[in-house]
């Protein structure tokens, strides 16, 4: 068995935003010549997701707008967790998003269901963050 291992480097502009990252991980598939077996795409910071959605901005502005009710991030003061930081709704809307996908590798492609893409998603923005992409298989 072959094993793959990147990471990928992200910086957002904004606090908040998901980037479609699938291109990035087919490349990954590429580099690692693995033609079956299992993609593994984990956000390595608590405060950053990485899911499994259509690409369609309408629901992106949805998912922003949700988690937003769930998770406001002011007024900072409601948050025990704020302190020396103000992240605490960056900490629970990567709870409700998730930390990673784990995605299936069939002859060389990922083996997605219909408009699947992998995003990521940045929760507490404007400094660098790495995803970790392992692909294992043969």
């Amino acid at each position: 068995m072959k094993s793959y291992r990147k990471e990928l480097w992200f910086e957002t502009s904004q606090r908040r935003e998901f980037i479609n990252i699938t291109h990035d991980v087919d490349d990954c598939l590429r580099e690692s010549g693995i033609r079956e077996g299992l993609c593994l795409v984990n956000a390595m910071h608590i405060t950053a997701s990485v899911f499994i959605n259509d690409n369609e901005s309408g629901l992106h502005s949805d998912f922003e707008k949700w988690l937003e009710k769930l998770a406001p991030e002011k007024p900072h003061s409601q948050y025990a967790h704020n302190g020396y930081e103000d992240n605490a709704d960056a900490h629970l809307k990567r709870q409700v998003m998730g930390r990673e996908v784990m995605v299936a590798i069939t002859g060389g492609r990922l083996d997605f269901g219909p408009w699947e893409q992998i995003f990521y998603g940045e929760f507490d923005g404007r400094r660098r963050k790495r995803v970790l992409v392992k692909i294992i298989g043969e």
